[in-house]
Formats: structure tokens, C-alpha cells, sequence
């Protein structure tokens, strides 16, 4: 649950101003953790049958194929998003420990740390299934509250700034609107785990009298503490001493103690790889069922060093060509984890269970919907204009 997207939360709160930033961070803490519970209700609502993965809920809401076609597209965008930015996290983090280390080493581009980042993808990725990498997946998560910890404790140990500002940073109104939008889609990125939690939930052994849902309930409530105690510090604290000269990833404005921030930075380079993992998995499990059941091919092991490959390969290439952190989170939070986080659960339990009409649950679900769909329009219209102003100044693959 904890993604590298806690590391923008501070420069999202710059961009949304105290109030409406709070709010929006809470807000988002308590509707994903709502449509989370949904999921994991839905897993098993129908006796007897497991709904595995996402999309086969969505066919069981809409039919077999309208079901796949409204699921299906926004997942992948889900899940290829995150490793483009998770590839683009490695790489800067790499790079910051490199020049936190070694001052006085010669200058190494972006480019080759986001290329080293990537060379441990082309090995994991070999790996069989989710279990094959729940030791990967175990160091992540003691990674992401490491470094969580060390961004928060290092900002107080920094004190506020003396010439800190918490007005918007943006000098026109544009500037302030668009990154207004962008930070709400920074806040989404930050909640993402609905788009695999299906899948873990499979893995959890269920007969009719102990479900699966009970132990993945209690684990969704341990996560969403978790998420509380390591998101709401980052975010406040970080803000709280920067003001709105905050960087878009925390671990980049913070230089001492030296060996503190640059242990921060390799802690996120061993969190990213194991999450880059969770969600390359159903990616890889997707493409090739489709190679195999729909066009034919056999399920050899030549076939799947082809298909993970060339996946871990265009991810990289994207995160070289754009490196550009928090305009990635910006649009991606809002195109492909509003529909997924905020709304698409709510959607689903409308058309299965069909709430009587103003009731607690029917209006709760539509609040979420309303909510959900106003990112999903407004964040990638943010997110876009950064990466684009960003692109106007960078040169590509330096």
C-alpha cells in the first residue's frame, strides 16, 4: 500500500494550500479505505466461486464482455503507469544516493541510473508468481516505513526553513488551478492498492466457515494504519518545514545528515523494485493468456522471457524519456487510479447489490462516484501541463 507516492504528498500539500490540502488527504484515506472494504466483500459474495482478479468481478456486474472492456483498459493503465513511475523513482533515487555519496564523482546521467534500476526487472521478472516474491514484497514494505520515517524525522531535525512561504507557488492564477489539479492527483497515487488486491486475496486460503475476507480484512485495516502513520507525517511535517519550495519528491530537498538520506534513497530503490514486481505481475499474466488462449502460441519458456522483457524494456524506455516525477503522478493518479481507487468499486456494488434509493449506502456510493469522476477529468489535465512545462527545459535523455 505504502507507494513511493508518499514522497509527493508534501509537494502536493504545496500546491493545495493547509486546508484544502488537509482535507483532500483524509478524505482520500477514508473513501479508498471504503471501496477497499468493497472489494474484498465482493471477492466472495456468490457461494462457492472466487472472483480472482478485477475484471472478472466487472464480468459478473456487466457481462462477459462489456465487463472486460470497462475493467480490463483502465487496470493496465493501472498497473503500466505505476512501473513507468517506479522506474523513474529508482532511477532518481539511484542518482541521489549516487551524488550523496561520492561529491566529487563525475556527474552520470539520469538515463544510466534509470537503466541499472532496470536491469534487476529483467531477472525478477522471471520469477513464477505472487508467492515466488513475497520475501521481495515483505523487504518493500519494511523499506516504505523506513523511509517514510527518515523523510518526516530528517525534515524536523532540518526545522523550518527561514525563508519559508506557504502561499501557492504558482504567480498566476493558471499556474494555481493547474497545479491545484495536479496535486489531487498526486493524493490518488498515492492509494493503490485496489488494483491487485483481488489477486492477494486469492492467496489466502477460504472455506464457507472461515472466508478469506476476515484475515484480508484485518490486513487492509493493519495497511490503512500503516498508510495513516507513514502518509499524514511525510505530508505535514514535510510542508510544515519547506513551505511551497518543497521538491516534488521529499527525499530530493532534504541533504543531511548525509548517511541518513542517502540510506533513505537506497531504502526507496529496494521498496520500488518489490513493488514494480506486484504490479508487473498481472500484466504479465494478462498478456500472455491473451498470446496463448487467443492467438495461439504455446506456453513455452521462450515466450515468456520475450513477453516480460520487452515489457520491462518499454517501461524503461518511457521513464527515460520522461522523468518527470510528480507530472507523472499527477497524471496517472487521476486517468487511471480515480476510476479504479475512487469509483469503479462503487459502481460495481450499485449494479450487484442495488441499494434501496437514498439509503446510507446508495448515497454514500454516489458521493464517492461524483467525487472520483471530478479527479479523474480534472488531475490528468494538471499533470499534463507539468510534464509539459517541465519538457519545454529538459533535454531528453540527459
Amino acid at each position: 500500500m505504502v507507494g513511493a507516492g508518499v514522497l509527493s504528498l508534501p509537494y502536493a500539500l504545496a500546491q493545495l494550500g493547509w486546508g484544502p490540502g488537509v482535507v483532500v488527504l483524509v478524505l482520500s484515506w477514508v473513501i479508498t479505505l471504503y471501496t477497499l472494504w468493497q472489494m474484498v466483500e465482493m471477492h466472495e459474495m456468490v457461494p462457492g466461486k472466487r472472483f480472482d482478479r478485477y475484471h472478472e468481478l466487472g464480468q459478473h456486474a456487466f457481462g462477459e464482455k462489456l465487463g472486460l472492456y470497462i475493467v480490463v483498459p483502465q487496470q493496465l493503465i493501472v498497473e503500466v503507469g505505476v512501473c513507468i513511475v517506479y522506474m523513474v523513482t529508482g532511477g532518481q533515487s539511484l542518482k541521489k544516493f549516487h551524488d550523496l555519496v561520492c561529491k566529487d564523482c563525475k556527474n552520470i546521467k539520469l538515463t544510466f541510473f534509470i537503466m541499472i534500476f532496470a536491469s534487476v526487472h529483467f531477472v525478477l521478472s522471471h520469477l513464477p508468481n505472487f508467492n515466488s516474491i513475497a520475501g521481495v514484497s515483505l523487504s518493500a514494505a519494511v523499506m516504505s516505513l523506513s523511509y517514510s520515517t527518515i523523510a518526516w524525522s530528517a525534515s524536523v531535525d532540518k526545522g523550518v526553513q527561514p525563508d519559508v512561504q506557504y502561499g501557492y507557488k504558482a504567480t498566476t492564477t493558471a499556474g494555481t488551478v493547474f497545479g491545484f489539479f495536479s496535486a489531487l492527483g498526486n493524493v490518488a497515487f498515492a492509494y493503490a492498492g485496489h488494483n491487485v488486491v483481488l489477486e492477494i486475496q486469492a492467496t489466502i486460503p477460504s472455506t464457507p466457515e472461515k472466508p478469506s475476507k476476515g484475515p484480508m480484512w484485518i490486513g487492509v485495516v493493519v495497511a490503512y494504519i500503516i498508510v495513516a502513520l507513514c502518509y499524514f507525517p511525510v505530508a505535514l511535517i514535510g510542508y510544515w518545514m519547506y513551505g511551497n519550495s518543497v521538491q516534488d519528491n521529499i527525499l530530493i530537498s532534504l541533504q543531511k545528515p548525509v548517511w541518513l538520506i542517502a540510506m533513505a534513497n537506497i531504502f526507496v530503490v529496494i521498496h520500488v523494485i518489490g513493488s514494480y514486481q506486484i504490479y508487473a505481475m498481472p500484466v504479465f499474466d494478462m498478456i500472455e493468456t491473451v498470446l496463448v488462449k487467443k492467438l495461439n502460441f504455446k506456453p513455452t519458456r521462450l515466450l515468456r522471457f520475450f513477453v516480460r522483457n520487452i515489457y520491462v524494456a518499454l517501461t524503461m524506455f518511457v521513464g527515460i524519456t520522461f522523468p518527470f516525477f510528480g507530472g507523472l503522478l499527477g497524471f496517472f493518479g487521476g486517468f487511471a487510479f480515480a476510476p479504479t481507487t475512487y469509483f469503479l468499486p462503487c459502481v460495481l456494488w450499485l449494479t450487484i447489490y442495488k441499494p434501496r434509493k437514498f439509503s446510507l449506502s446508495w448515497w454514500t456510493n454516489w458521493i464517492c462516484i461524483m467525487f472520483g469522476v471530478l479527479l479523474m477529468v480534472i488531475s490528468p489535465i494538471g499533470g499534463l501541463r507539468e510534464i509539459i512545462l517541465q519538457a519545454k527545459t529538459y533535454k531528453f535523455y540527459s
